[in-house]
């Protein structure tokens, strides 16, 4: 598979691009400017380009299979999810080319709360409420908009951390998934394996889904 990553120098864009390459497909990594891409795996190509300019996503993603949008804005900008939430659908539009975006957990329902949002708990931190916001209103670009885009939306569990490729995880749709002691987490390692494994065995066309361990 032909898989062009944005936003992959970051933290999760990283580790789904060694995972893409560990399993074969080809791979481009794109940054907005390539310096921050000189350690990606042997075989992976690398591209500048940005994700919220609908002509530049066209471009990168020309003989792709697969888009992977990972990417995540600095504070006080966030509101730039929305931007390349809108410039990844106009960009791929007629292509034909699978998108998966990699978003937030802020509205993912908490289990047993009667349909109350993680960001709307008491205990949800303030510093954390803009990115959970803008990716709430990414989220809603996606579900909202009529396109011919093929997409599907990652929320990952409350904490997403470095961490080590354990290769299990469990899958849900709207609600956090938390373990029996009520953690919600899982290592931005098996979220790559999570990601890839949606993309080689789609499950989850045009939906939101979510992981855990």
């Amino acid at each position: 598979m032909r898989i062009t990553v944005f936003g992959a120098a970051g933290t999760a864009g990283t580790r789904i691009v060694s995972e893409a390459a560990a399993r074969g497909h080809e791979v481009t990594a794109v940054g907005r400017g390539v310096e921050g891409l000189r350690t990606v795996p042997a075989g992976v190509r690398v591209r500048a380009a940005d994700a919220a300019d609908p002509e530049q996503v066209a471009a990168a993603s020309i003989g792709s299979d697969l888009v992977v949008s990972a990417t995540r804005p600095r504070p006080g900008r966030e509101y730039e999810l929305a931007a390349v939430a809108q410039a990844l659908l106009d960009g791929l539009h007629g292509s034909g080319v699978r998108l998966l975006v990699v978003g937030g957990a802020g509205d993912l329902i908490v289990p047993g709360s009667g349909g109350s949002r993680v960001m709307e708990s008491p205990d949800f931190p303030p510093d954390w409420r803009p990115i959970a916001l803008a990716c709430r209103e990414q989220r809603e670009i996606f579900a909202a908009t009529a396109t011919d885009v093929d997409w599907s939306y990652l929320s990952p569990p409350a904490l997403l951390e470095p961490g080590v490729r354990r290769g299990v995880y469990r899958v849900g749709a709207d609600e956090l998934i938390t373990d029996d002691a009520g953690d919600s987490r899982i290592s931005m390692e098996d979220l790559a394996v999570a990601l890839l494994d949606e993309a080689e065995r789609p499950r989850h066309r045009r939906q939101r889904f979510t992981v855990g361990y």
